[in-house]
């Protein structure tokens, strides 16, 4: 017998600014997890067992700069920071790509992280240009991927797994409307924090919590006196 109940919808939209403050100062303690969580029930042995789960980010293939195809199996066993913009943007665009450098540098080189940028305009943002858009920014797809493929879908991985603003709007500047939002997953498929990518200082307790993150999955040590 296996009964599913829904508890209760963490996660939020991040097009609010500040999404990542407000979190206690937690020293060593895990970062908190932001997706829908639910309790499964069932029977063990004449005994009922409640075992938590927490949703996941959705399946997704798109591809990147370099014509490579990228899938949840590429970004296996990493932590990652995720967020949606477009190649042609002149509002928020461009400092969040400015604040994402800044992530770059700290971990690129580092084989548990991995930066994914979805372009919501994918039919303008080709391969070639993803690929002449990173090279100016000085970045590798080793790291950081620029994403492109169906339109559609990108909007659904957007908004219905990643819980951000991601759509084409006539009435929006450029023609398209995006969260601002840097959302941090961890290796499990987790969502554990959304920060405003425009804000440095956002970005900064992006980074901490970042190397929090990693640590939680470093090998406990062992008491010297055990």
């Amino acid at each position: 017998m296996r009964t599913t109940f829904l508890l209760l919808l963490t996660a939020t939209t991040a097009t609010m600014t500040g999404c990542g403050k407000g979190k206690m100062d937690q020293g060593d303690a895990a970062l908190p997890i932001y997706s829908p969580m639910s309790v499964e029930q069932r029977e063990v042995e004449g005994q009922v067992v409640r075992d938590t789960v927490y949703d996941t980010i959705d399946d997704f293939a798109f591809v990147n700069q370099d014509s490579m195809v990228v899938t949840n199996a590429t970004v296996d066993g990493k932590i990652y920071v995720a967020d949606f913009f477009f190649t042609s943007c002149t509002t928020i665009c461009p400092k969040m790509k400015q604040q994402m450098v800044r992530v770059y540098d700290r971990y690129k080189g580092n084989e548990e992280v991995a930066l994914l940028s979805f372009s919501i305009d994918p039919e303008y943002d080709t391969v070639n240009l993803l690929n002449n858009y990173a090279e100016a920014l000085g970045v590798s797809s080793d790291t950081w991927h620029f994403l492109t493929g169906e339109k559609e879908k990108i909007y659904e991985i957007g908004q219905g797994s990643f819980r951000v603003t991601a759509k084409e709007d006539p009435t929006a500047r450029d023609g398209f409307l995006h969260s601002g939002a840097f959302t941090l997953v961890d290796k499990e498929g987790r969502v554990r924090g959304y920060y405003d990518g425009t804000v440095p200082e956002e970005v900064d307790k992006l980074i901490d919590d970042m190397a929090l993150l990693l640590k939680e999955y470093r090998p406990a040590r062992k008491d010297s006196n055990s």
